[in-house]
């Protein structure tokens, strides 16, 4: 197994209610999952290959809840990325040499039947943890942006988080409010609108999340 790790900001937005069932064990709010998730890499390596300053898109969706499988998957790179990058980069996200159900990635890849092939992309991700603000475009396929849930009576930020010591993607997110939309691509996707989004850090390896 190759030792590996990455380190930034997770943004990720579903078709899911505010909070996510699914964080839960419970099931998805309208019977089936979609959901896409950008990975910024502010430092990481595979092996010998640094990973610094790339990102990654992990888009998926499954027809009923996770555990039932069946899903269809698609991974965007980030273009800057070099031959061996690329390569380090669709193992990490497609759960290679990780541990069983040690990251989100290797839990997905499980789950998935339709594996498509990947894609390299001009890809953006900006995200504020505090803020809850955010953006994500992979070029000609889709565009996320995630602002704070608002109170309904007052209309101010709300902030809620989600702490799982357990958790194969994060330790503790900041739950936000996400719209996806997509252009195209190899996936038909429903938009969301005001759905399931959150930010957290980042802090992968070969074993899962790295708790601080």
């Amino acid at each position: 197994m190759t030792s590996w790790e990455i380190h930034g900001l997770d943004l990720s937005n579903c078709n899911c209610a505010y909070g996510c069932p699914c964080q839960f064990a419970a099931l998805p709010t309208e019977g089936d999952c979609q959901g896409i998730g950008a990975f910024k890499i502010e430092s990481g390596f595979y092996g010998e290959t640094t990973l610094d300053g790339l990102s990654a898109v992990v888009a998926v969706k499954w027809p009923g809840p996770i555990h039932e499988g069946n899903a269809e998957r698609q991974i965007f790179i980030d273009e800057r990325a070099d031959s061996s990058q690329r390569e380090a980069l669709e193992k990490i996200m497609s759960g290679e040499d990780t541990n069983d159900m040690a990251t989100l990635a290797w839990v997905i890849n499980a789950t998935t039947a339709t594996r498509h092939e990947t894609i390299f992309s001009p890809i953006h991700i900006e995200a504020d943890l505090t803020k809850r603000t955010g953006k994500v475009v992979v070029d000609g396929v889709l565009e996320i942006n995630s602002e704070p849930i608002k109170n309904p009576v007052t209309g101010e930020p709300q902030r809620a988080r989600i702490d799982l010591p357990e958790g194969v993607e994060f330790s503790i997110a900041e739950m936000a409010s996400g719209t996806t939309k997509t252009h195209g691509g190899k996936m038909e996707f429903t938009d969301a609108n005001d759905t399931h989004c959150h930010i957290a850090e980042l802090h992968w390896n070969n074993a899962g999340v790295i708790r601080n």
